[in-house]
């Protein structure tokens, strides 16, 4: 099958690696994912679909039977074959023999039928041409009682901006409608509640929605990264592996809408 993906952009640039600058929230948003899922991956074979540079696979891996991760960009899988078959620099190294990694197309997923039990895709859906066929991919290849577990940042928030190479967002009602075809329960969760309370929420607000309006967001993780620390102060530099506890967990919220929260979740079971 021919790839769907522009193999010829450079996804390194908006993929969450280690070192990359990030505020608080940031750190916070990036454990929430991979804790909420690992809740679901105890002892069970994953499938992290967009793994980027592999930060979470350490983390799923810690209960997980076995862990594979598969990216579209050749330079991320690369970082994340280093940094797992480095056992010196591996936190979870007792665990990184579970962990596999591979070049692959979200849209063709060059796995037999039922042989994960979860699978998983993070703050990527918007990146995919058909996200209608990874669906269908995620579907055939998870067993029964299977779970896809999808995050993605709400499109309704007022201040949200798109990430360049993007092709669509969804409400919470579209992915839904994508998902229920295919998938028996269909539940969603908002994380991070909206809080325009104070002057300075209200403040970095608007700057946040001025900047976006007239298209002054860098396209660039590493970019936007110095503009954080013009107007939101001290940045963390992400680790090069998700651990326990770096930051409290905020537990996700079972939602109807999403109109107040910054992140969806849907978990779809067979």
């Amino acid at each position: 099958m021919v790839s769907l993906m522009n193999k010829t952009t450079n996804y390194t640039l908006i993929t969450e690696s280690s070192g990359l600058k990030a505020t608080r929230e940031q750190v916070k948003r990036l454990f929430q994912r991979y804790h909420f899922a690992r809740k679901f991956a105890n002892g069970k074979d994953v499938l992290e679909v967009a793994c980027g540079s592999g930060i979470g696979l350490g983390y799923l891996a810690k209960v997980a039977n076995k862990v594979v991760g598969v990216d579209i960009e050749e330079k991320n899988v690369a970082l994340a074959r280093k940094y797992y078959v480095s056992t010196e620099s591996c936190q979870l190294a007792a665990d990184s023999g579970k962990i596999e990694i591979q070049t692959m197309d979200a849209h063709c997923l060059n796995f037999r039928d039922k042989c994960f039990d979860i699978v998983v895709l993070f703050e990527a859906i918007y990146y995919l041409k058909d996200p209608q066929r990874f669906i269908s991919e995620a579907e055939r290849v998870l067993r029964v009682n299977g779970k896809l577990i999808i995050c993605t940042v709400n499109k309704d928030w007022e201040d949200f901006h798109p990430s360049p190479y993007t092709h669509k967002y969804f409400s919470v009602t579209e992915l839904f409608g994508m998902l229920k075809d295919k998938f028996n329960e269909v539940e969603v969760y908002g994380g991070f509640p909206l809080n325009n309370k104070g002057l300075k929420n209200r403040l970095l607000s608007l700057i946040k929605r001025t900047a976006v309006n007239f298209k002054l967001i860098p396209g660039s993780l590493k970019t936007r990264a110095y503009l954080k620390r013009v107007f939101m102060g001290k940045l963390t530099p992400l680790p090069a592996e998700v651990y326990e506890d770096m930051v409290p967990y905020e537990a996700p919220t079972a939602i109807v809408t999403n109109k107040n929260f910054k992140i969806i979740y849907v978990v779809a079971g067979k």
